[in-house]
């Protein structure tokens, strides 16, 4: 996974643009509703969705598997603390964080490395906390495509495993986690307006007092 994404930033760079996904706007007004002021991103890329956060007064913390991205962040003013590895090595620190959110990353990974990576997330979360992941739908046009490995689990002809959630998987993977709730989000293709919109589930979990 490591050789897969610093090949991806060094040939695509910036590949999404700098706009932020509909979903960090909307959990950056979620957290500033709620006061968060400090929050982790594991999988923060080059920093686009970040720096929503960053310019609305939130602390950010990052973790990236690539350090290329992290480059490309700095390069671009994401100044901040960025660990470097995957997140399947977490924790890299043992601060407590009142935030987290963690975009189209929790999808790549096998089940065993989602169940660590939800628990490590919840570890890391201060009583009253929030974590919010957005993660692919079956929904999504690429659904069904590619080699089926598991039960809603495929590998694309690019090489990249691909679990797709839907209500009984997010049920079944967050309940004993805070879940709140989950809504369907769909995030368009902001440096690409002609390619269709993909269908993301946004999860929302919290962590008692």
């Amino acid at each position: 996974m490591t050789e897969f994404w610093e090949s991806s930033f060094i040939e695509k760079q910036t590949m999404w643009g700098f706009e932020p996904t509909d979903s960090a706007i909307a959990t950056k007004d979620f957290f500033l509703e709620r006061n968060v002021k400090d929050i982790l991103v594991p999988g923060i890329g080059y920093g686009r969705n970040a720096k929503v956060f960053i310019e609305s007064g939130i602390n950010v913390t990052g973790i990236e598997i690539s350090q290329t991205a992290i480059d490309l962040a700095r390069q671009n003013g994401i100044d901040i603390s960025i660990f470097h590895g995957s997140v399947n090595d977490m924790p890299y620190d043992n601060n407590l964080y009142e935030g987290i959110f963690c975009h189209g990353l929790i999808h790549l990974l096998n089940h065993h490395e989602r169940e660590k990576f939800i628990q490590d997330c919840y570890n890391q979360l201060k009583p009253g906390g929030y974590m919010i992941f957005t993660t692919v739908s079956k929904k999504a046009p690429m659904f069904g495509k590619g080699t089926l490995l598991d039960k809603n689990y495929y590998e694309t002809d690019y090489g990249v495993k691909i679990f797709f959630y839907d209500a009984e998987s997010i049920t079944q993977e967050f309940e004993t986690y805070g879940l709140v709730e989950f809504s369907e989000i769909d995030e368009p293709h902001k440096d690409m307006i002609n390619k269709p919109s993909i269908n993301f589930l946004m999860v929302k979990c919290k962590k008692e007092l």
